[in-house]
C-alpha cells in the first residue's frame, strides 16, 4: 500500500490531477462559508433544530452550506435533477436520442441542455427557498430580497456545477460525485464529535454506538463486495483468415458487474425526492402541507418511493450504458459467440436476461442499505438514516476514484493498490 502511494506521486500527470482535485475541494469548502445577502445564521440554526431528517440530509450533502446559508446551499442538486430530466427526454425525443448516439459532439450538445436546465431549476428552487426561509426569519423579506437571494443561490449552484466538470476534465474521478463525496466527508468529524458529546450526556448509550459502528462496517463491506462483484460471460471468437494473417480463435469474456449503475441511482432518487419536498415545505396551503406530511423523510410513503426510484434508476442507468442488442451485433460482426447461445437476437435476449437479473440484485442491495438504517432508527430512537445514504455514496465514489487511480498506475507499469 505504501509503495503504491509513493508511485502515485512519482507520476507527474497523476500527481497534478490529484492536487487539482484537492484544490477544487478547498474552493468548495471556502464557498460553503460565504453567506448570501441578508442571511441570519442564528435564526437559521433555530429553524434547523426544529426540522426533521430531510433538512439534516440536505445539510450533509451540501457540506454544511444549508446551515450557513451559503451561496453553495443548493450545491449540485439542480444539476442532478436537470441530468435526470435530460436523460429521460432522450427516450422521448428522437432527435435527443440521436444526439446520444452521435458520440462526443452529441454528448456536448446534451451537456449544454443539462447546463441550461441547471440554471433554470436552480433559480426556481433558490426562489422557493428564499421565500420559505424569509418566512422563518432566516432571510430578509420582500420580493426584491428574494430575487437577490435566488440569484445568489443560482450563481453558487452554477459555480459548483462548473467546478465539478473541471474535476472530471482536469482532475481525477467523476467531478459531480466527488463534490458530494467532499461535502459528506467534511461533515464526518462533526458527526463523530456530536456522537461523543451525546455519549457523555447520556443521550446515547454504548449499545447504540456499537450498533451504529457495526452497521457502518456492514455497509462498507457490503458496498465493496457488491460493487466489485461480476459475472463473466465467456465469448469464443472463430478463426478467420485475412490475407496471409489469421485472426480470432481466442476466448475472452464480458465482465458484467452486479451493480453497473454504482451509487448514481441513490443520488438521483435522493435528489428527486428532495426537490418536491423542499418546495412543499415553503407554502401554507393545506393541501400542499398534506403532501409534505405524506412524503415526510423516513415515513412509509417516502421509503416506498425511495426504494421504487432506486430500482427505476438502477435499470434505467444500467441499460442506458449497456445495450444488449448493440453488444450482440458487434460480437456477430467480429465472429464472436457465447458458447451454447446462437448469435444475433438470441444472444441479445440472453444478455438482457443476465443484466436484468444482476440489476435486480444490485438495486435490491442499494435499497436495503438505504432503508435498513431508517428502520433501525425507529428501534434505537436515533436518526441514523443519513448515515446509510451518506456511507453508501462515500464508499461507492471512493471505489470508483480508486479504480481510476489504479488505471493510471497500471498503464505506467506500476503495481496498483487494489487486489
Amino acid at each position: 500500500m505504501l509503495a503504491s502511494l509513493r508511485n502515485i506521486w512519482r507520476i507527474e500527470e497523476l500527481r497534478k490531477r490529484i492536487m487539482y482535485t484537492l484544490g477544487v475541494f478547498l474552493i468548495i469548502r471556502f464557498g460553503n462559508f460565504i453567506p448570501v445577502p441578508g442571511a441570519d445564521r442564528l435564526a437559521m440554526a433555530q429553524f434547523m433544530e426544529g426540522q426533521g431528517g430531510l433538512f439534516g440530509l440536505l445539510d450533509v450533502i451540501s457540506g454544511g452550506a444549508l446551515a450557513n446559508l451559503s451561496i453553495f446551499t443548493l450545491t449540485i442538486g439542480p444539476y442532478i435533477t436537470s441530468s435526470i430530466i435530460v436523460s429521460l427526454l432522450q427516450v422521448v425525443i428522437p432527435s435527443w436520442e440521436a444526439l446520444a448516439k452521435e458520440g462526443e459532439e452529441g454528448r456536448k450538445k446534451l451537456n449544454s441542455y443539462t447546463r441550461y436546465g441547471t440554471v433554470i431549476l436552480a433559480f426556481v428552487q433558490g426562489y422557493a427557498t428564499s421565500i420559505g426561509l424569509a418566512n422563518e426569519g432566516a432571510l430578509m423579506g420582500g420580493q426584491l430580497s428574494a430575487l437577490l437571494t435566488a440569484t445568489s443561490f443560482t450563481a453558487g449552484a452554477t459555480m459548483v456545477m462548473w467546478l465539478g466538470e473541471l474535476i472530471t476534465e482536469k482532475g481525477i474521478g467523476n467531478g459531480i460525485s466527488l463534490v458530494i463525496f467532499a461535502n459528506i466527508a467534511s461533515q464526518l468529524p462533526g458527526t463523530l464529535t456530536s456522537m461523543i458529546e451525546f455519549l457523555r450526556e447520556g443521550t446515547l448509550n454504548i449499545f447504540t454506538v456499537v450498533l451504529l459502528g457495526a452497521l457502518t462496517l456492514v455497509v462498507i463491506a457490503g458496498v465493496v463486495w457488491v460493487q466489485e462483484g461480476q459475472r463473466r460471460i465467456p465469448v469464443q471468437y472463430a478463426k478467420r483468415v485475412v490475407g496471409r494473417k489469421m485472426y480470432g480463435g481466442q476466448t475472452t469474456h464480458i465482465p458484467l458487474r452486479v451493480n453497473q449503475a454504482g451509487v448514481i441511482p441513490v443520488i438521483f432518487a435522493s435528489s428527486l425526492l428532495m426537490f418536491p419536498q423542499v418546495i412543499t415545505q415553503f407554502t401554507r396551503a393545506p393541501w400542499v402541507q398534506g403532501i409534505a406530511e405524506a412524503l415526510a423523510f423516513g415515513g412509509w410513503l417516502h421509503n416506498v418511493l425511495y426504494v421504487f426510484l432506486i430500482f427505476v434508476f438502477s435499470y434505467f442507468y444500467t441499460f442506458l450504458q449497456f445495450n444488449p442488442k448493440d453488444m450482440a451485433e458487434n460480437m456477430q460482426k467480429h465472429g464472436g459467440a457465447i458458447p451454447g447461445v446462437r448469435p444475433g437476437r438470441t444472444t441479445a435476449d440472453f444478455l438482457f436476461r443476465v443484466v436484468n437479473r444482476l440489476t435486480l440484485v444490485g438495486s435490491a442491495f442499494l435499497a436495503l442499505i438505504v432503508i435498513l438504517p431508517l428502520a433501525l432508527s425507529g428501534l434505537v430512537r436515533v436518526n441514523v438514516g443519513i448515515g446509510g445514504t451518506a456511507l453508501l455514496i462515500v464508499v461507492g465514489v471512493a471505489l470508483e476514484t480508486m479504480k481510476q487511480i489504479e488505471g493510471h498506475l497500471v498503464m505506467r507499469n506500476y503495481r496498483g493498490f487494489m487486489k
